[in-house]
């Protein structure tokens, strides 16, 4: 199962004050069930973040993990294996004045906060913009600008009547995501975000390969949330794994991490991965590629002991993302902020 955002992730009353809704549609929902354990996903899922989650909890997960059994976050950008299928994601949504900012936002949120959040980092795309090998899946929530050219805008349109202006000046989407199509040109692409569905084919050059893009309503009755695709595979292990590939980029790129408020710079230039790569095969060869275990690391919600002045949610280590750094020999960067600086070298 593949979620395209509006996860939610709320495992009690402290990480409902952290999703970015009005106070009156702050609902507990069913995540805590699968969180507790009470219930259990009946097939390995994995969902990305969108502009309503759970932030605090998300930002334990940077680096994607279990947020609860049989459910795993594939992290603000990431890329896992599923058997042999390659999927790779990024979560939010585009906002240009944020974009090249770090990501300084920590529990618990203000007004200005509870949203930048989620706005896409340049730091994030660039990662993926390093991804060589080919991808069999990739998810966002923002649609990929321009993406509208490529299906029937007008039935589009005709549905949603007040997107005429951005798609006639070209500016419905996310410019983020159109770089990263053009860049990694996967045979699969999902977004969801503008609540409606939206079928597109791209076709990446005269003789190029072609993408099969989806859009996805919200989870309603009665609405086009659901589509079942076949993808050919080759047998199991139909498990989630860690890619090599990513986890060499991951470990290039973490000494860049920018964490604070101040637009930072990293170049465009591509790096070479090569000696992390090799360094990551030698520790999964020795360790394997299967994730960490998920760890509870708060309460879940108890309806028979509702909190009404729930606790202020603060920053919090997840023994998931402290192993996963551990394994690939990083530092712990969540909880702090690098000195700042406009230029950031890898």
């Amino acid at each position: 199962m593949i979620w395209l955002g509006y996860h939610s992730a709320v495992r009690n009353e402290s990480d409902l004050q952290c999703v970015n809704v009005p106070p009156k549609f702050r609902t507990m929902n069913s995540f805590w069930k699968y969180y507790s354990g009470q219930a259990v996903a009946p097939y390995p899922t994995i969902f990305i973040g969108g502009n309503h989650e759970a932030a605090n909890y998300l930002w334990e997960l940077y680096y994607g993990g279990w947020a609860a059994p049989n459910i795993y976050f594939l992290g603000f950008a990431g890329v896992v294996k599923f058997g042999n299928i390659r999927i790779g994601g990024m979560s939010g949504i585009h906002k240009q004045h944020d974009y090249h900012r770090g990501h300084h936002e920590r529990p618990p949120y203000d007004n200005a906060t509870i949203r930048s959040v989620y706005h896409v980092r340049h730091y994030d795309v660039l990662k993926l913009m390093h991804v060589k090998e080919p991808l069999d899946i990739f998810m966002s929530h923002d649609w990929p600008l321009g993406i509208t050219e490529y299906g029937n805008w007008e039935r589009l349109l005709r549905e949603k009547p007040f997107f005429t202006e951005e798609v006639h000046q070209r500016k419905l989407g996310s410019e983020s995501a159109a770089k990263l199509l053009n860049k990694l040109k996967p045979p699969y692409w999902f977004s969801a975000h503008l609540h409606c569905r939206f079928p597109a084919i791209i076709q990446h050059g005269e003789d190029g390969p072609t993408t099969k893009f989806l859009a996805l309503d919200k989870c309603l009755p009665g609405r086009n949330f659901l589509q079942v695709i076949d993808i050919p595979s080759n047998p199991g292990p139909y498990e989630i794994q860690y890619d090599e590939e990513w986890l060499a980029i991951t470990r290039r790129f973490n000494s860049a991490f920018p964490l604070t408020r101040m637009p930072c710079t990293i170049r465009n230039e591509e790096l070479d991965i090569q000696d992390d790569r090799q360094w990551v095969r030698s520790k999964l060869n020795a360790r394997g590629a299967k994730t960490f275990d998920f760890v509870q690391t708060a309460p879940p919600y108890d309806p028979s002991r509702p909190v009404y002045n729930p606790p202020i949610a603060v920053p919090c280590r997840n023994p998931q993302t402290e192993s996963f750094l551990q394994f690939l020999e990083l530092p712990y960067l969540l909880d702090s902020s690098n000195p700042g600086g406009m230029f950031l070298a890898l």
